[in-house]
């Protein structure tokens, strides 16, 4: 191998973040062409890691990795956030020894590539298209540090929302309220700012009605005046209670809320 090669291999695996696949295109134009690439492939370097992608020689890649180079190296808006957020962060009812399904969301129209893929890491992926929330609201998001490298997941006030959002088809009503009382260092101005946001009058009157119904203090602090909650009624679960304050439908047996 000349020297030349040599210095490029060498700040190649220099650079490299270990535990995160490195991504073709973006490989290209840090000045690694296909060429090489599959040179360094057939050299012992670099193995592939499905189509558009190569991880270091004997590297392990879990789902964290493979979503912080859908972020840096894509720059693509997707992020950890709902339940998964949630755990991520400690509120979660309780923690499995083992996450099984991971929880993503994206705006809609978000395509993810070929080799990112649940199989591969040994989870259920579960990606939600939604605008529900504005992409850009850094307030609504925080880091998470894995190692070597960060990702972007949502802060646990965009979390609970996220997670609302799927109540009650891929969320249990119940499991969310469980979560929902663990969320009592809320910011309230966090929450205020989300609210005014977000566009689901569904999640807004569940999260209004779940965080009263924990009676956690920062529900005080929060002008829902500001808030729009909509027209007309929305049904949460089917042969529910009518809650006449949020004009929701939920499980029966929940007691009334307050007027």
């Amino acid at each position: 191998m000349s020297t030349e090669n040599k210095t490029k291999i060498n700040r190649l695996i220099t650079q490299w973040t270990p535990g995160t696949p490195g991504v073709t295109s973006y490989l290209n134009a840090s000045g690694f062409g296909r060429d090489l690439l599959v040179k360094y492939k057939n050299s012992g370097w670099l193995e592939s890691f499905g189509r558009g992608a190569y991880i270091r020689s004997g590297d392990t890649v879990d789902w964290l990795g493979a979503l912080y180079s859908l972020q840096q190296q894509l720059a693509l808006t997707v992020h950890a956030g709902g339940k998964t957020a949630l755990e991520m962060q400690g509120y979660a009812h309780y923690l499995p020894a083992k996450q099984q399904k991971v929880f993503l969301y994206g705006p809609q129209g978000l395509i993810l590539p070929s080799w990112f893929t649940g199989d591969r890491f040994g989870v259920t992926l579960v990606l939600t298209r939604t605008n529900m929330l504005p992409p850009d609201r850094a307030q609504g998001f925080s880091e998470f540090k894995e190692r070597g490298f960060s990702v972007r997941i949502a802060a646990p006030e965009r979390a609970a929302m996220e997670m609302l959002h799927l109540v009650p088809r891929r969320v249990g009503f119940d499991e969310a309220l469980l979560i929902m009382e663990n969320l009592v260092t809320l910011r309230p101005d966090v929450v205020q700012k989300l609210l005014a946001a977000c566009h689901s009058v569904k999640v807004k009157r569940l999260f209004l009605y779940m965080a009263e119904r924990c009676a956690h203090p920062w529900v005080s602090k929060l002008d829902i005046s500001k808030v729009d909650l909509g027209r007309g009624k929305r049904m949460i679960v089917p042969n529910g209670r009518y809650d006449a304050k949020y004009r929701i439908t939920v499980p029966a047996g929940r007691e009334e809320m307050p007027a």
